[in-house]
């Protein structure tokens, strides 16, 4: 699972995601989107297309264009159409999704374990 995360507050988690120019692009779905707020900042990137900016909203307050998508990008980008890559700031790490407490075996033909 590859996670994005600020200050404790995880901002995106998604088991892959889109790498481009070193920035992971995470799925829509992937999104808390609750902290995130579009911001009006667009950039252009001659390679990608117009760039929209979210601005980060959490408990220590706003963050100015911490995160960014490309909803129309260039056709030979259009894998991250609709993605979303943070900014610095954000920690995108991969963390071991195989945290969560498995279930006891339970022998179904009266074997022991």
């Amino acid at each position: 699972m590859i996670r994005a995360s600020w200050g404790g507050v995880v901002l995106a988690a998604a088991p892959r995601t889109v790498r481009v120019e070193g920035n992971h692009y995470f799925p829509p779905e992937s999104l808390s989107w609750e902290y995130l707020r579009g911001s009006g900042t667009r950039t252009v990137c001659p390679w990608k297309g117009v760039a929209h900016y979210y601005d980060l909203v959490v408990a220590d307050g706003t963050h100015p264009d911490v995160a960014w998508t490309y909803s129309r990008p260039i056709p030979w980008i259009r894998r991250i159409r609709g993605y979303v890559a943070f900014g610095p700031g954000v920690t995108v790490e991969r963390v071991d999704d195989t945290t969560e407490p498995k279930a006891p075996h339970t022998p179904t033909n009266g074997d022991p374990a």
